[in-house]
């Protein structure tokens, strides 16, 4: 209920206040702005990925990871989890499951990859620091982007989708290294 009711009761039939005019018109003009500015971003800002999705059986998608960890196994943290070197080019793999991404993956400064994520199971977020990549992988489906690293060094994967209790501690590693430095 308003303080002071038109004196009519059709309120559209009402003539808008000069102050109505103006707020209309501001919100308006930065609607506009909102508009073309992410029509800009997007193609200019270099922050959407040229990526696509497939549906995969959880099961399958884990069997493709553990075939290329096989093969292109390098080494081993210390923490247990295997380092995968696979050549430049190839199907990359990398899985989320229960607070890790898995494996830690070893690419080459200046070299194409296929990126292969998928989760075996809920969502999470898989957000590539200080990149800014940042992705929604569900189980289910597998999304493939193509990376190419420009920088050497070590990459941090977080989960920024919020998938449990350990959700805190659910990072992964991707690291760089020179295409010279090769065994």
């Amino acid at each position: 209920m308003a303080i002071s009711p038109p004196e009519r009761r059709l309120w559209w039939k009402e003539p808008l206040h000069r102050v109505e005019i103006i707020w209309i018109a501001v919100a308006f003009l930065w609607g506009l702005v909102m508009f073309f500015a992410m029509v800009y971003w997007h193609a200019y800002g270099q922050q959407n990925l040229s990526n696509e999705a497939y549906r995969v059986v959880p099961a399958a998608f884990s069997e493709k990871v553990e075939a290329m960890v096989k093969k292109y196994k390098v080494g081993e943290h210390k923490s247990g989890m295997p380092i995968v070197r696979p050549p430049p080019g190839a199907d990359v793999y990398m899985l989320a499951r229960t607070f890790e991404w898995y494996p830690i993956l070893q690419l080459e400064n200046g070299k194409s990859y296929r990126l292969h994520l998928s989760a075996m199971d809920v969502q999470h977020g898989f957000s590539l620091q200080p990149i800014n990549i940042n992705l929604q992988i569900h189980p289910g489906y597998e999304m493939v982007l193509t990376i190419t690293p420009k920088k050497i060094g070590d990459f941090t994967v977080i989960c920024n989708e919020y998938c449990g209790l350990g959700h805190h501690a659910m990072t992964g590693r991707i690291v760089v290294i020179d295409s010279t430095a090769q065994q």
